[in-house]
């Protein structure tokens, strides 16, 4: 198979699988819960992956905070050794593990609820009856497709879906708080985008 043809194999693949994401009341759920402890009780969203989850997580937290919601990634590993610290009592925690049986994020739920036993998860997964998504109180899930690696193994296809998770979420939060181009453009001072919104917004 040549590149020209990979490339439109895993194209088709990858958009059947993004569009196979399950619809579920639980977006709103976790949109609702993300409002409610970060806009109105002044909290922050803390996510947690760890490998390429984790590079997911840390994107989600920067867009997040980018659009009006602030929020900070947490290394499950290092949140051990001192930074679970960095979370407090009104926040809300978002999870990403497609296996949904990572070690260090089912201790990192652990180590929050011992912290503060009320603080609400939410989880992003591919499998729904793993014991992350049991002790989530928000589970968002991806579609049960296979990995466009060769070998099956190399967390591909999974990413793409949990990526696009991430930013329902985030685009759905923007919604719920009128997030404007004039308050987007006072978050971004420097780059492309920085002069573009303020532009849009009449700041220049």
């Amino acid at each position: 198979m040549d590149v020209i043809q990979t490339m439109r194999s895993i194209l088709k693949a990858e958009s059947e699988a993004v569009a196979a994401i399950p619809v579920t009341e639980d977006y709103g759920r976790a949109v609702e819960a993300i409002v409610e402890r970060v806009h109105r009780r002044g909290g922050k969203l803390v996510s947690a992956g760890m490998g390429k989850a984790g590079q997911i997580a840390m994107n989600i937290a920067t867009t997040f905070s980018s659009t009006g919601t602030p929020a900070v990634n947490l290394h499950p590993s290092e949140a051990q050794h001192g930074d679970l610290g960095v979370v407090q009592p009104n926040d809300i925690v978002l999870l990403v593990s497609n296996s949904g049986k990572t070690r260090e994020i089912i201790e990192l739920v652990e180590l929050l609820r011992g912290l503060y036993p009320e603080i609400p998860t939410i989880v992003i997964s591919g499998a729904p009856g793993s014991p992350l998504a049991k002790l989530a109180d928000i589970a968002l899930f991806t579609a049960p497709a296979p990995e466009v690696c060769p070998l099956g193994l190399t967390p591909t296809t999974s990413t793409t879906m949990m990526t696009v998770i991430g930013d329902i979420l985030v685009v759905s939060v923007m919604q719920a708080i009128g997030f404007t181009r004039q308050d987007y453009a006072k978050r971004h001072h420097g780059g492309y985008l920085g002069e573009a919104s303020r532009k849009a917004s009449g700041d220049e």
